[in-house]
């Protein structure tokens, strides 16, 4: 990597020239470009986490503080106050977190990252497309760590996942973070021209989380009344659906479960689907979501061109 792209450790970004990157490259240049920058990128998300958590007594926990009280006050609402009546309720619903959490952080940082490095765009020549990237790598830390817990927590409860079907696992992140990485990287080019997008995003991810069965189960609410009507493919328009789903499959390890509502009657809380038919779900949502991150670069190396004069 040349010490142009170095990250930004030999001098202050103030003191650098002015670099104009051209928008005009092959898709395969800017991908080598992206790829050579990879050093930058690592710097960009260590950065953002030291210096957010800089001072502070317990660090990088601290990110666990808002999925944990999002996890407890769902709960709270679903398992104490409704009784939806699932055993283990706290792993089901952590998995679906564990997936939405890291969607939304790529999603809705991603898009303000630009506006908010502006200084570094227009004095210093790598590839933009970074700075949205440093988003996913950041979220990936936090998803990691969430991860250990969830699984640190199953262990206290003596909770076992399906571990004959984990190889679902990586198969169903990868289509996500194809997915993530597309939207951060269009919605941050977006942003500069169009600022409003920031706030229009965070109301969308705000909707797009109630049509997504992270809180419910989907076998318990969505299947009954769209499953009658044969209806069910259009919450599978929601790319977000089978990743979550695949998780709690796995993760959750049950789809039939004796209820702890009086009477203790068995649920179906999962869809009863074969691993294959999980792949298959999941195979779709990669080729579509790498289809997308190709266009979603396309489209951030034609609208790059006046990020200098936008910002």
């Amino acid at each position: 990597m040349s010490s142009e792209l170095n990250p930004l450790a030999r001098r202050p970004v103030e003191q650098r020239p002015v670099r104009v990157v051209s928008a005009h490259l092959s898709m395969r240049q800017r991908l080598r470009a992206i790829w050579d920058s990879r050093e930058l990128l690592t710097y960009l998300v260590t950065a953002d986490i030291k210096i957010k958590y800089k001072g502070t007594a317990l660090g990088v926990m601290w990110s666990m503080v808002a999925p944990a009280l999002s996890i407890g006050v769902y709960f709270l609402i679903f398992q104490v106050i409704l009784k939806n009546g699932v055993p283990d309720y706290v792993v089901m619903l952590w998995a679906g977190m564990l997936v939405w959490t890291f969607f939304s952080a790529v999603v809705v940082n991603g898009t303000g990252i630009v506006v908010q490095r502006s200084g570094i765009v227009k004095k210093v020549a790598f590839p933009r497309e970074i700075l949205a990237l440093s988003t996913v790598g950041t979220a990936l830390v936090y998803f990691v760590l969430q991860f250990i817990v969830l699984g640190v927590l199953m262990g206290v409860m003596g909770h076992a996942p399906a571990w004959g079907d984990f190889w679902l696992l990586p198969l169903a992140f990868l289509g996500l973070l194809l997915l993530a990485s597309a939207l951060g990287i269009v919605l941050s080019a977006v942003n500069v021209y169009f600022r409003d997008m920031q706030h229009l995003v965070e109301v969308g991810i705000f909707l797009w989380f109630w049509l997504t069965p992270v809180v419910y189960s989907f076998q318990q609410t969505v299947a009954p009344m769209l499953g009658a009507k044969g209806l069910t493919w259009i919450y599978f328009l929601n790319p977000i659906t089978p990743v979550v789903l695949t998780f709690q499959r796995v993760l959750y390890g049950q789809t039939m479960v004796t209820a702890t509502t009086p009477g203790h009657a068995m649920i179906n809380v999962l869809p009863n689907w074969s691993a294959l038919h999980y792949a298959v779900l999941d195979g779709a949502l990669i080729a579509a979501s790498g289809v997308a991150l190709i266009v979603a670069i396309r489209i951030f190396g034609r609208l790059q061109g006046n990020f200098a004069e936008e910002l």
